[in-house]
């Protein structure tokens, strides 16, 4: 098999390789890491050629903005966050459109010391430290369906300090992220809540396109589609090894043990595999659960109403089992 290339400057669109090989581009939205894993996976092992596709990944990162290639025709997937950048995206009028869901649940959490919170409601009785862009989205629906207040949130800017110096006090986080962190620089094992579980229902990880691109190349959008949930479930139920080795060559800072962690909190907690993607398969989206998800942020006042909501994605290319075969 031929080794494939990741390297960071294919910014070129969908190409003709050779005959029957078409060359494409996947941005991220962050660093390498095991979160991204599936689709490393599907790169690595060859399952994306298997289908006529040559993916070259591209990393995202903190000065690295992969949407605006993608909207510039200059990548032609990038992952996406949650529906709240979809919806977004809708407003703006911008044809990006997602067509799979990797993650069935959204990974953010908030962490507290052991014992100080016994669910989810009970958090309101501590100071939350949470950052801008979470206060002004999955905060806001914390206010309006668990009766959470602005006073009770301080800034989080990203140093878990503050949180390790005071027990009353919980700390926003990624689930393979800052309990790992405290863990390790705290020397105890945080309670986490999923905010997902509470009833936070976006789904996450997800794979974008523009519209144009649906219209005139289906067959090369189910290739790829395809191909990242195949890609998932040998990446966390096979052989991962090529995958890591790349995720670690594009991130020097990430190390082996922070991607078994990773590996384990998403299985442990259905990130991937939860829900009706158990018999439907990785990367599903249903329109019921975007429908509930708007209208919630519409609720908490984070989302006009009225919004076209269904115009920032597609069931096409989802649902169909694809992958089940590879479950271990």
């Amino acid at each position: 098999m031929k080794k494939l290339s990741f390297t960071a400057l294919a910014l070129i669109s969908a190409s003709q390789v050779h005959a029957g090989t078409t060359e494409v581009t996947f941005g991220t939205n962050w660093l390498a890491q095991a979160e991204h894993g599936g689709f490393y996976q599907a790169a690595a092992d060859g399952t994306y050629e298997a289908c006529g596709l040559k993916v070259s990944i591209l990393p995202g990162g903190p000065q690295v903005n992969n949407r605006a290639l993608l909207l510039a025709g200059k990548i032609d997937y990038h992952m996406g966050g949650d529906l709240l950048q979809a919806f977004n995206a809708v407003k703006e009028g911008i044809p990006v459109v997602s067509v799979a869901a990797i993650f069935q649940k959204h990974p953010q959490v908030i962490v507290t010391h052991p014992g100080q919170a016994e669910s989810f409601e009970d958090l309101k009785k501590l100071e939350l430290l949470i950052g801008d862009n979470g206060y002004q989205s999955f905060y806001q629906w914390m206010i309006a369906a668990y009766g959470f207040t602005a006073e009770q949130r301080q800034p989080y800017t990203f140093n878990p300090a503050p949180f390790l110096a005071d027990t009353g006090k919980a700390m926003q986080g990624y689930l393979s992220s800052e309990p790992y962190l405290v863990a390790k620089e705290g020397g105890f094992e945080p309670d986490v809540f999923l905010i997902a579980d509470a009833g936070y229902s976006t789904y996450a990880t997800t794979i974008e396109t523009m519209a144009p691109t649906i219209a005139s190349k289906p067959d090369e959008v189910t290739c790829f589609v395809e191909g990242s949930i195949k890609g998932w479930y040998n990446y966390l139920y096979g052989d991962n090894a090529a995958a890591n080795a790349q995720i670690m060559s594009d991130n020097p800072e990430m190390t082996q043990d922070k991607i078994d962690f990773a590996i384990a909190k998403m299985k442990d907690n259905g990130i991937v595999i939860s829900g009706a993607a158990e018999t439907k398969g990785i990367g599903l989206i249903e329109e019921q659960k975007v429908s509930d998800f708007y209208n919630k942020m519409v609720e908490a006042g984070v989302i006009e109403a009225g919004l076209d909501y269904q115009a920032a994605f597609t069931t096409e290319f989802v649902g169909k089992g694809v992958g089940l075969d590879l479950l271990q």
